[in-house]
């Protein structure tokens, strides 16, 4: 083959592949104090501001579109107690929403308001709401009306948080600031069904609140294997008499994920407010469990008159059943309606190997485009904690997820520079041998057994071989073998169990295209 073809003939292969990996750069943006359930926002104003934070109390922010990150810590007269949300208002101003531990009062007994003018560099000391006595304050999140700056927050009162008493219950709490976060208007609750205090699917939570092109406010949250709507047009003071029952959720949101600690499948509720052909539109994405404990799957739904009717779920994922796919997060693309879903997937692998995925709709809600930005995949290990969420922001094309990666035990913080064009792109056919997705190796650094990874599309002659860094064969796992097309991983025991502590490099090798990754030994 002629070799100034290959570079063609590589970017081909990978537009087959649907992953793109190469194209969607990540930046760390945090590996110390074990972040987790981050959030992120774009500034609208200036999309090159981005302000993002992580349990517990970690802060970070971008003046150069997620590129380069500072971090810090923020800190509090009330505590803070994690659950980060950030939101923006119009005029570049970020609010920090958080739960509290205040030194001399009860543990999470309110949400804590920090605000920052100077684009996410100084917090102010914060503001509170909802504080009822001892009684809990969870599980919170917050939208600003871009008409008026309004800000709305919703969330989770506990009467007492983990109680199994029938006596105690779970609400939905509503408050508002009509000054910038300066001052909040007594809590309210605005669900009719309460839940328990368990802190499982029997409790109410979830509530994510989004407001409508001439303020209404909507809100929707799980309870009881249901997903419940509730609105106001009078800016909160009002409600709905009955909370309305809008969608099933088969197995209820706290579902179980092998290596994950907890997981859950929470509503996200969102309005398009682009002025476009879904302008008004309310969407609610979230994961269950409907087609199995070993399928969790993501899934939207949609009103197109004000919370009235609802259409039928949309699987958003469009891989074969049986494989799991969580944390889900929406935003939209508020220039041009364009619907961004987040979520950690595993259709790929046969075993806990985790990818980010970004989904795409530009037609309402009706279909969506996934692709892989996570360069590589991860193993999550269930006494780690991963958080309850991950996170997106886009404006104006720039797409910002944020997610929890865990690599040699340690957690750290990623987003992606989202090259939009992958969406676009169209599959090549290519008469030559494909192999798709070469893994990094699980787990590295490894002692006596490690994994290896690939996935090829059609029947093929593969080689793999273990090198030195300068280049020098070592090992050769086979030679000319040939696999069916599918997911394959091999186990390696005996073949490296002889290598010295050290870095070095497997190749597979098929034709004239040649795959490599790094792997590190720490034989004794």
């Amino acid at each position: 083959m002629n070799k100034k073809y290959l570079p063609l003939l590589l970017w081909i292969i990978l537009a087959g592949s649907g992953k793109m990996n190469g194209q969607h750069q990540n930046i760390e943006i945090n590996s110390w104090g074990s972040p987790n359930e981050p959030t992120i926002m774009i500034d609208p104003q200036n999309p090159d501001i981005v302000v993002a934070a992580s349990n517990l109390n970690l802060y970070y922010y971008s003046s150069d579109g997620g590129k380069t990150w500072t971090v810090n810590t923020l800190t509090s007269p009330y505590g803070v107690w994690g659950d980060p949300v950030m939101v923006v208002d119009t005029a570049g101003h970020f609010y920090f929403f958080h739960l509290s531990n205040p030194p001399n009062d009860s543990w999470i007994d309110r949400i804590v308001c920090q605000k920052s003018i100077d684009g996410g560099k100084n917090w102010s000391s914060g503001t509170f709401m909802g504080k009822n006595g001892s009684k809990a304050q969870d599980k919170h999140w917050a939208v600003v009306d871009r008409n008026n700056n309004n800000i709305y927050v919703t969330w989770t009162q506990f009467d007492k948080y983990g109680s199994t008493s029938s006596q105690d219950s779970s609400h939905i709490m509503f408050s508002m600031s009509t000054d910038g976060g300066d001052s909040w208007m007594t809590a309210k609750r605005i669900n009719n069904k309460g839940g328990d205090c368990i802190d499982s699917d029997g409790t109410v939570e979830g509530a994510v609140p989004a407001v409508g092109p001439d303020g209404e406010i909507y809100v929707s949250w799980a309870a009881h294997e249901k997903i419940y709507f509730d609105k106001s047009f009078d800016r909160g003071q009002s409600w709905l008499e009955q909370d309305q029952v809008i969608a099933e959720m088969p197995g209820g949101w706290d579902v179980d994920i092998p290596g994950i600690m907890r997981s859950n499948g929470f509503p996200v509720t969102l309005c398009d407010l682009s002025g476009g052909p879904a302008h008004g539109t309310i969407y609610i994405n979230w994961a269950d469990q409907r087609n199995g404990i070993n399928d969790t799957d993501i899934w939207l739904i949609k009103s197109v008159d004000q919370g009235e009717t609802w259409s039928q779920p949309v699987r958003v994922n469009d891989d074969p059943p049986g494989k799991h796919q969580f944390f889900t997060w929406m935003t939209i693309d508020q220039t041009n309606g364009y619907i961004y879903i987040v979520y950690y997937d595993r259709s790929h692998y046969a075993d806990n190997q985790t990818d980010v995925v970004v989904a795409r709709s530009t037609d309402g809600g009706a279909t969506f485009k996934s692709i892989t930005i996570s360069e590589s995949p991860f193993y999550p290990i269930e006494n780690i904690f991963f958080g309850d969420y991950n996170n997106i922001s886009a404006h104006g094309g720039v797409v910002r997820p944020i997610w929890t990666r865990l690599h040699n035990g340690k957690l750290s913080l990623h987003t992606a520079l989202v090259d939009l064009n992958t969406f676009d792109e169209v599959s090549i056919e290519s008469t030559e041998t494909q192999v798709n997705t070469l893994e990094q190796n699980y787990p590295n650094p490894f002692s006596d057994t490690t994994y290896i990874s690939f996935k090829i599309p059609k029947e093929s002659v593969l080689s793999l071989d273990i090198l030195d860094t300068r280049g020098n064969h070592l090992v050769n796992i086979f030679r000319d073998r040939t696999f069916s097309a599918g997911q394959h991983i091999i186990a390696l025991k005996d073949e490296v169990k002889s290598l010295p502590s050290g870095t070095y490099i497997y190749t597979l090798k098929t034709g004239d295209q040649i795959f490599r990754k790094k792997m590190v030994s720490i034989n004794h």
